[in-house]
C-alpha cells in the first residue's frame, strides 16, 4: 500500500519524488527508481540525501529503512559538511584566472610532456569545467581544465600525463595504470592530493 507524505512534509511537483523528515533530518529526498534493485541511500555535498526506492517497495518501507540507518546518515552528513567547507575555501583559488596566460601554460606543458614520452595527440581544448580536470576523446583530442593552472605543478602534470596515456590506452585497465605508474611513480600520492582540490569542482 502506497504511503503518502504527511501534511507536515513538503510536497513536490513530481509524483515520484517525496520529501520526508527522518529523525531530526529535514527534506530527505525519496525518489522512485526503475533502475534500483534495492533501497539505496546516497549523501552528496550540496545535494543532501537521496533515497532511491525500487518499484514494488512502499514508501513506508523505504522510510523505515532510512530511519534504521539514521546514525550512518549523521556520519555521512558530517563528511559532506566538511567537503562543502573545503569547497568554500578552495573555490577562491579558482577565481579571476587569466585565461590567455593559463592557456599558454597548459598548451606548452602538454607539448613538453608529449615530446618527452613520445605521445601523439590531435587537438587541444582549454575549458573552464566544473566537474572534470581533463579528458581525451577517441580521436585523441585532449581537453584540459583551465583551473589546473592554480594547482601545484606536480598535480597539473599528473592530470596532463593521465590524459596523454589515454592517447595510447583508452580504458582504465591494468595496462593503463602500468604505463601511468611508469611515468608517475608516486601516482597514488598525487591522486590523494587531487581529492583535496577536487572538492573545488563540485
Amino acid at each position: 500500500m502506497k504511503s503518502w507524505p504527511r501534511l507536515s512534509d513538503p510536497v513536490t511537483p513530481d509524483p515520484n519524488i517525496h520529501l520526508f523528515r527522518i529523525g531530526d533530518i529535514d527534506n530527505v529526498r525519496f525518489e522512485r527508481s526503475r533502475r534500483a534493485r534495492r533501497i539505496n541511500i546516497t549523501v552528496r555535498p550540496f545535494k543532501g540525501i537521496r533515497v532511491a526506492v525500487p518499484n514494488g517497495v512502499s514508501l513506508k518501507t523505504a522510510r523505515a529503512f532510512a530511519t534504521a540507518n539514521l546514525p550512518w546518515l549523521h556520519r555521512q552528513l558530517v563528511k559532506a559538511a566538511r567537503l562543502e567547507e573545503k569547497h568554500r575555501v578552495l573555490s577562491g583559488i579558482f577565481d579571476n584566472i587569466d585565461r590567455p596566460a593559463a592557456r599558454k601554460i597548459l598548451v606548452q606543458r602538454l607539448e613538453e610532456l608529449a615530446r618527452i614520452h613520445g605521445d601523439q595527440y590531435n587537438r587541444v581544448f582549454i575549458r573552464n569545467q566544473k566537474t572534470r580536470w581533463g579528458s581525451c576523446s577517441g580521436k585523441n583530442n585532449i581537453s584540459l581544465n583551465i583551473k589546473l593552472t592554480r594547482l601545484p605543478g606536480h598535480l597539473m602534470d599528473y592530470v596532463i600525463l593521465h590524459e596523454l596515456v589515454h592517447t595510447r590506452i583508452k580504458n582504465h585497465g591494468p595496462l593503463f595504470y602500468t604505463e601511468l605508474d611508469r611515468r608517475v611513480p608516486d601516482r597514488k600520492a598525487r591522486e590523494r592530493a587531487m581529492k583535496i582540490y577536487g572538492a573545488g569542482l563540485i
